[in-house]
């Protein structure tokens, strides 16, 4: 007999759950008490993917899916979405933005793909409150400082590389990854040493640099 899909089994059990006779710890959430839930399960399944632990990888995936279905679930009663529309929506969403794939655009290199997966995306929101009139926008509030730097530093790259204006990014001198590295957990440690945090620190710098950019980018 074949077996049916797991995920049927999985959506009847999450909604059991919040039924009236379900747990009283899974009736008690909402969107906003599962909201870091998701972040722990990210960073455990990057521990399991960094270990090579396909055991761990696919029981992390799990609790991982499980914060799309608890999501999923609580919409559904406010009557707002469900697994199929996040299922739907994602499947058109990758066909829409892979035209070299599922279309007839031809591209020549990964830089091209991501440029085409940002025009679209761009166009996909243009008019909407969602819209993204910078390239800035989009990158996620909460991610870590340095993650968050990075992902500034990228975009600023590409966005500013035609300015007039240098952008003060590169350093003069160039160090070694672990010279780097070292001087990371050095400045971490200073920070520490003088009663302030590092992340908070950055953090106040990459919104300075970000106003900075968006300023540049109007130019």
């Amino acid at each position: 007999m074949k077996q049916k899909p797991a995920i049927n089994d999985l959506l009847k059990v999450m909604a059991r759950l919040r039924s009236p006779t379900g747990c009283p710890w899974d009736r008690e959430q909402d969107h906003m008490t599962l909201r870091r839930h998701a972040i722990e399960e990210v960073y455990e399944l990057i521990d399991a993917i960094e270990a090579r632990d396909d055991h761990e990888m696919a029981e992390e995936l799990g609790d991982l899916l499980l914060q799309v279905v608890f999501h999923c679930q609580l919409a559904c009663e406010r009557g707002a979405f469900d697994f199929e529309n996040v299922c739907r929506l994602l499947v058109e969403k990758l066909v829409r933005r892979h035209p070299h794939v599922f279309g007839k655009t031809k591209v020549k290199d990964v830089d091209e793909v991501w440029a085409n997966w940002e025009k679209i995306k761009r166009a996909e929101k243009h008019g909407t409150r969602h819209a993204r009139p910078s390239a800035f926008d989009g990158i996620p509030k909460h991610l870590p400082a340095l993650l968050r730097a990075e992902k500034l530093v990228k975009k600023a790259r590409k966005t500013l590389a035609h300015s007039h204006r240098a952008i003060d990014l590169d350093s003069k001198r160039k160090l070694a990854k672990a010279t780097l590295a070292k001087e990371l957990f050095k400045l971490t440690a200073s920070a520490q040493a003088r009663g302030w945090s590092a992340e908070e620190l950055l953090t106040a710098e990459i919104k300075r640099r970000e106003r900075e950019f968006r300023r540049r980018e109007k130019v």
